[in-house]
Parts: C-alpha cells; structure tokens; sequence
C-alpha cells in the first residue's frame, strides 16, 4: 500500500514552485516533481499550486526499510539539521513508516532551505499519521491511501544510476533559478534583478550576429548548403584560434577542439578519464567539476558534517592564502581541476603560483583540467593561458569558450585545448582518446555558431569582444564600490566579472536569502560552490548598467 501525505503551505512561505499558477479552481493542473534524493529509496514528491496555496503531496511505498545512517545520507541531512535529536532516534517499536514520514516531511523542509524551528515537526496520531509543519498559515496534512491506479504504476527492472543519487538536492543555479520563480511568484510586482547566475546580457555586438546570419541564409542555397563537418571543428576556426590565443606559445590548430562549450568538454573530459582516476578541485570551485565527478563515479558518498565528497581532494582557496591553495598541504591526485580567474572568487593566478602549479603536477604525475572561460578579463602580466608556464603542455588541458565574451551563453561555442605532448603513464597520446570520445560522442559545434566564432577573431570582431568585456568590467567596479563603501571585505572584481564579498559569521543562503526578500536582487549563495564558499556570496556583473546601478542603490538602502 502505497501512502501520500498532503502538506498545505502558503507561497508566502517561499517555497519552490513552478512560475504558473493554475486558477483556485483547478488545484492539480501544475504539478512540479522533486528531483531530490529522496527517490532513492521509492519517495516522490508533488507540488500542486493555486494562486496562494502550494499543496505537497508526498508519496512511498509501506514497509520500506533504510537504516539511519543510509537514509541520513541519502537525504543529506545530519543530526545538526534535525529539529531534535529525537527526530533522527531508531524507533523502538520498529515504525520505520511512522520515521521515514517524519525525514521526508523535513527533507522537504530543507529542500526549500525553509528550516523550521525545533516545534514544527510532529506526528500527532500514529494510526490516521497527521503531520504538521509551522507556517504563517497552515492546512492539515493528512496520510491517505493512494487510488489503486496509483499503488500499480507501471516500473522498470532497471536500476537507478548510484552515482546520480549521491548527488544533493538540485545542480546549483536551476535552484536559484527557482527560488527566484518563488519569489516572484511572492511579489508579482516587483523589479527583480538578476545578479546571480552568470549569464550575459549585453546584444551579440553586429560584426558577429551578421556573419551568423550570413552563413545560415547561405545554408538555403545549394552553394552554401553543408552538413555534418568535421567533429574537432572547422579547420579554418581552429587554426585561428591557435594563432589569436596561443601564438609562440608552441599549441598548434590539430591541438584544438571546437565545441558547444566549456561546460560541455568538463563532462567529456570525464568520460575520458573515466571512474578510477582521483581528481582535485579549488574550495570554492564551479559546480560542474564536483558534479561530474560524482556521475562519473570517482568519488564516495556525501559527507554531510564536512559539508564534502569522499575522495574529492579539496584545494582551500580562501583570502588567507590568497585564493591558491598551500599545495604542500595538497595530497597527490590523477586529476586537478583549476580555474582561473576563479569562478566565483574572481582571483586570479599569478605566474609564480601558476609555476609552482605546474611543477606540482609534474613531480606527481598529474593532469590538470585549466579552465580559462574569463582569460580575456586579464589585464597586466597575469596569465591567460596555463601554456604561458614552461612545461605545461606536458601535463595540462585547457578549456575556453566565447560564452563571457561575445554573449554566446546561447549560441554555445567554446574550444578545449589537449597538446600532443600531454601522455599517459604508458606514454599513449591523451588527444587521440579525446579524439575518439569527441567523434563517438558529439558531431561538431554548429556551422552557423562556428561563423560567429570566426567573426569573433576577426580584428573588427576581437574589438568588439574588448568593447563587451569592458563593459562588464565597469559594472565590477561599481559593485566593488559600492560594497568596499559599505564596509563589505571585497575580493574579486579586477580580473573577472565576480565580486565576492565575505559576510563573516553568516549562512551564505540566509544572506542570499535576507538580499532576496528585502531587495529584490538574486545573488549567488557561497557555500553553493564549496565549504570553503561559506559566509560569501557571489555578486555578479552581467547586467544592463542601469539594473546594475538600481541594484546597489538597494545594497546601500539594505546595508548603510
């Protein structure tokens, strides 16, 4: 028999929701499901709204058993979380239903990082299971049996991929993204600026958009008519690649590979390596590279009370180090992922640190993954490229994209660099396994995309991009100032379009929160880029000038 428990909370509550909601009198035409751990072990989860009311049903199986531990885990809750220790105690008379009633209502909870207090969690009655949680307004939650329709849904005898269910809760920025549906949702009027996510929102300058245009209008003549090209990319596009980014740097065009973006090859690069190899990565670091780790298969499950992976080898990047890690505190690694200019610190790699980078990888026979997505932020001597350092293209991979520098977060092109002096332990060429990952996998980067990448590198194009980054570059320093003036510790901001700005002794998503409902700005929360993270938050600066500067002005009104 299969149970569901109905939680009625008012959106006031700032919960999750979808951002349409259905008329009062059709409750269950929007329904939005959690895509959580809780399946792990057969829970789901439902969201239906009204205008005001959310409805949650949440449904498993009976007789289901997990142990604390398992289910702890699974959940990513630990005692800290729990309203009371009680919560989390075995139950003696062995109602493992009764319990898991009470963790999935709380894993809710904290799904919505909506924590309620200690009181708010109970179970009145053991037979008819009534569960309440705190709210401003609050309905009844009853425990019904679900119609047999239901109870016999159809399921398939394949297993679920374990590595994705270690994962916790949602990817980063799509929870973001709907906590902000939340909150609009909340207050239907207001002006809700986006500093968050780092999406660009400057025009694609019109040197590049008309050379796009050109190429796929030419597409419908049978002229300019081509198909499938090759999958490394256009020879033309890698060639100038090669000598626009890499020149007397010794990286020639066959060392490129074109793509739909650096997020994109950061996923194949881990197919390539596969599941046995160990990896680092900075603290605070981009979510993707933990992520992909963890579907892969390189690491353990999640440590709730280090707030860590197993088995993920995690580089402290904090101010006290100056954002680079004390790599003789750093234990050896197949793998290290490094970013720079650092997403979401803004920091920048000096040469001697890059030196010192490279020279740890090769006295332990590491590759590492050097993610330049922001290189054309650099200013002054600090490098660009990891293939500036003497000796990297021995152990090191570079991925790179047009995503932050032509507005092509939609258009999506970007290029990983894999040397052919870069071997494995049995002196195999790692870019011919990339080669046959890129051919089995992916069938090259769109023609029309590839045409903009050729105009971005045209001498028109590559000062149109320079115009465009200079532009966010601006918008850093007016939030840099603004937050320096309030008394904020700032770093970040010279050498990327990130500022992060340190809120000692808070939660990165109360602030995120605290900003959110008083100012109407989304932020990016700290923590969700690592332990390390915690007590920041990420401020960004992709936005038109004149949201950026009514964005500070409500800083200065939340924080003078």
């Amino acid at each position: 028999m299969a149970l569901s428990e109905y939680v009625v909370l008012h959106l006031d509550n700032g919960l999750s929701s979808t951002s349409n909601p259905p008329s009062t009198s059709n409750v269950s035409q929007v329904e939005e499901t959690c895509d959580d751990s809780m399946c792990a072990y057969g829970v789901k989860a439902r969201l239906k709204l009204t205008e005001d009311i959310m409805f949650l049903e949440i449904s498993h199986e009976s007789g289901a058993t997990n142990s604390i531990n398992n289910a702890k885990s699974d959940l990513g809750l630990g005692n800290d979380d729990g309203p009371s220790s009680e919560l989390w105690s075995t139950p003696s008379d062995g109602d493992w239903q009764r319990w898991e009633a009470r963790a999935m209502v709380r894993a809710v909870a904290l799904h919505s990082h909506r924590r309620p207090p200690p009181s708010s969690l109970k179970i009145e009655s053991a037979s008819t299971q009534i569960v309440s949680v705190t709210s401003k307004k609050v309905g009844v939650c009853k425990c019904i049996a679900t119609s047999p329709a239901e109870e016999t849904a159809y399921k398939t005898k394949v297993t679920r991929n374990g590595n994705i269910a270690k994962l916790q809760a949602g990817y980063l920025f799509p929870e973001i993204g709907r906590r902000k549906a939340a909150h609009m949702l909340k207050y239907p009027d207001a002006q809700v600026i986006s500093l968050g996510i780092g999406d660009t929102t400057e025009p694609i300058p019109e040197v590049i958009t008309s050379a796009m245009a050109k190429r796929a209008l030419g597409l419908s003549t049978v002229e300019g008519y081509s198909g499938y090209g090759a999958e490394q990319g256009e020879k033309q596009l890698r060639a100038q690649l090669a000598s626009t980014f890499y020149a007397n740097l010794g990286i020639e065009e066959d060392d490129i590979f074109v793509s739909d973006g650096a997020k994109s090859d950061i996923s194949r690069l881990q197919v390539l390596f596969g599941s046995s190899v160990t990896m680092a990565v900075q603290d605070p670091s981009y979510p993707a590279y933990v992520d992909s780790s963890v579907i892969i298969g390189q690491t353990g499950q999640f440590q709730k009370d280090i707030e860590k992976f197993a088995n993920i080898e995690y580089m402290k990047c904090t101010p006290e180090n100056d954002f680079f890690p004390d790599l003789s505190k750093v234990s050896r690694t197949d793998i290290i992922f490094f970013c720079s200019p650092n997403n979401p610190t803004g920091s920048a790699a000096s040469r001697e640190q890059l030196t010192k980078l490279v020279k740890f990888a090769k006295d332990n026979g590491s590759i590492i993954v050097y993610d330049s997505a922001y290189a054309m932020y650099v200013s002054g001597d600090t490098p660009k490229s990891i293939f500036e350092i003497p000796g990297a293209k021995e152990v090191a991979i570079e991925t790179a994209s047009f995503s932050k520098y032509a507005g092509f977060t939609g258009v999506r092109l970007g290029w990983t660099v894999v040397p052919k002096e870069l071997k494995y332990s049995d002196g195999f060429p790692v870019a011919k396994d990339f080669n046959r990952i890129v051919c089995t996998g992916f069938n090259g980067a769109s023609n029309i995309a590839q045409a903009g990448g050729l105009a971005c590198l045209s001498p028109e194009g590559l000062e149109a991009m320079h115009e465009v980054v200079g532009f966010y570059k601006e918008n850093t320093k007016i939030i840099v100032d603004t937050f320096t003036s309030l008394g904020f510790k700032v770093y970040g901001g010279i050498h990327a379009p990130y500022v992060w700005v340190h809120f000692p002794g808070q939660s990165s998503w109360d602030v995120f929160s605290e900003i959110l409902e008083k100012t109407h700005v989304v932020t990016t929360p700290g923590s969700g880029f690592g332990p390390a993270g915690e007590g920041f938050v990420r401020v960004s600066a992709f936005g038109h000038r004149n949201n950026v500067l009514e964005a500070c002005r409500r800083f200065k009104e939340l924080y003078k």
